[in-house]
């Protein structure tokens, strides 16, 4: 994203747009789903009502089946290339092979049908004996991973020389998209979109404060970013790589860069399977949400997982026939839902019968001024900041 919309001043505005707007959505959501504590659908059905908020609720549980889907077979992907990179490894004699496998449809879908297998194991385990377990154990590989590979790429020749010229920021490249985007990745990254945060946020004790938890979150979200463009931003300066390659940037311009890297087999393998293993994470979360989310009388939690895992394994397919619909699916079931669904838990929260409840379970002080100050930023500059860009997010897509 740096790459592509402005470098470094592109960052600093994706910053700026995570805790001015993200963190508030943020607190939002998570406040919504501590209180439903049921999922999605019964946190929207408290928003708007049965009737509509179930058909809201529903209509974006869908949205994340779908895009679930895909999103396997991008990890499935990831994991494909942690697993090359670290048995034959990349290099300018493997990299065509590579790309060969990468493009192999039968290929893709095996390790696709085994990632989602995995996954349904892992959310049948629950949260604590699953997610959670597993968390503990790759947050801290990802981050001491992370580390070495910083100290590492810092120590390369004119890194840092190059990496203070990338800093200087450049706000004569910053127009309409720019602003956009950085303000997109801010929700994406997070993962808003009233279905993530909300079923997540159910499992939150009674006792513990949102704003803190949420910052923390917005914080390390923040942080891991930062680590991995400390590696990734000299690396790509030193050994010329062009970093405006977008989503290619893994498949395509990493292979390139371990191939020319002293100790590349070894650096590339530590990091693509931090990667995988994160990515992982993510996945399960995007199961996580419909799991959590429907509840049928008569139904088992093992049917369910069942019957949700042969409907995922369907809609990977042709995703995994024919990667290039993978954009095309993320247009529509990606960011912009995501825009469009914190968007009504703002709404639903901030201006529905149930406001002032909120306000007393967020502000000590309703009468105090920086209190005043932040429910007129919610209710107003939130929602309409974030219907801004959902129309820009539609007018962009419908002119390209």
């Amino acid at each position: 994203m740096m790459g592509s919309y402005g470098g470094s001043a592109f960052l600093l505005i994706y910053l700026l747009f995570t805790l001015l707007f993200a963190y508030p959505a943020l607190v939002s959501e998570m406040s919504i789903g501590k209180m439903s504590g049921k999922g999605t659908v019964s946190a929207f059905e408290s928003l708007f009502g049965t009737s509509i908020g179930r058909v809201l609720g529903y209509f974006l549980v869908v949205v994340v089946t779908v895009a679930g889907s895909y999103y396997a077979v991008v990890v499935a992907n990831v994991w494909f290339s942690a697993i090359f990179a670290s048995t034959i490894g990349f290099s300018t004699a493997h990299n065509q092979l590579y790309q060969q496998l990468l493009a192999n449809s039968f290929i893709q879908y095996g390790a696709t049908t085994f990632l989602i297998i995995i996954a349904l194991v892992v959310s049948y385990l629950g949260l604590r004996k699953g997610i959670e377990r597993i968390s503990m154990i790759i947050m801290p590989l990802f981050v001491v991973s992370i580390l070495y590979i910083i100290g590492y790429a810092w120590s390369l020749p004119e890194a840092i020389t190059k990496v203070g010229e990338f800093l200087t920021a450049d706000f004569s490249l910053i127009g309409p998209d720019e602003v956009f985007a950085a303000l997109g990745q801010a929700f994406f990254s997070i993962g808003l979109g009233g279905t993530f945060v909300i079923v997540y946020a159910g499992y939150i004790k009674s006792s513990s404060q949102i704003p803190r938890i949420a910052i923390f979150t917005v914080l390390g979200d923040m942080g891991s970013s930062l680590l991995v463009s400390l590696f990734l931003v000299p690396c790509m300066m030193v050994f010329g790589i062009n970093m405006a390659a977008g989503p290619s940037l893994i498949f395509n311009t990493l292979p390139e860069l371990f191939a020319v890297m002293p100790a590349g087999k070894f650096i590339g393998s530590l990091f693509l399977i931090s990667l995988s293993l994160v990515a992982f994470l993510s996945l399960v979360a995007a199961f996580q949400v419909p799991l959590s989310s429907i509840h049928w009388a008569g139904v088992s939690k093992k049917k369910l997982i069942i019957g949700f895992g042969i409907l995922q394994l369907v809609l990977a397919f042709p995703s995994a026939v024919y990667p290039q619909i993978i954009g095309i699916l993320d247009l529509v079931f990606g960011s912009g839902m995501q825009i469009l669904g914190s968007m009504l838990v703002v709404v639903g929260m901030w201006w529905g019968s149930k406001r002032i409840k909120f306000g007393s379970q967020l502000f000590s002080s309703p009468n105090n001024i920086l209190t005043k100050l932040s429910l007129v930023w919610l209710r107003w500059i939130i929602p309409s900041t974030l219907l801004i860009v959902l129309l820009l997010y539609v007018y962009n897509s419908i002119i390209s």
